[in-house]
């Protein structure tokens, strides 16, 4: 069932705008969720994933692995964590790029913005239970 005239529902053009998206969407696409603990204090689900957050790995070969983010790599779309890496065929080690819907955020790295951004989330969610009930 299409809500907004103004989306379109077609696959085609649903795909063109993910992929050719800017680094700014890009960021807010590579979302992660919180654990459950982060989730309880905090009363947010997910938050955009930053280097210097502790993640856990919860989907893939490299599934219950923790490890600091390195790098997020907006451009391939990819995660890079601390000690996830693999040998190349020289011998070269290279790190293995995990996609941020397959992580869980365990630790965020908090500044004034993004203690900003968890009191609006929290915010927009205690508005909308104050609607429902």
């Amino acid at each position: 069932m299409k809500y907004s005239d103004s989306v379109s529902s077609s696959r085609r053009k649903s795909r063109k705008a993910h992929f050719a998206a800017h680094s700014e969407a890009r960021r807010k696409i590579m979302s992660a969720n919180l654990s459950k603990e982060l989730q309880a204090r905090h009363n947010v689900r997910s938050m955009p994933i930053r280097k210097d957050d502790e993640v856990v790995i919860t989907r893939g070969v490299y599934k219950t692995r923790e490890g600091k983010v390195t790098a997020v790599y907006r451009k391939k779309w990819v995660v890079h964590v601390e000690r996830i890496t693999r040998e190349k065929a020289n011998g070269a080690s290279v790190n293995v790029g995990i996609p941020a819907s397959s992580l869980t955020i365990t630790k965020l790295k908090m500044d004034k913005d993004r203690k900003q951004a968890l009191e609006r989330k929290s915010r927009s969610k205690e508005g909308k239970k104050e609607d429902v009930a």
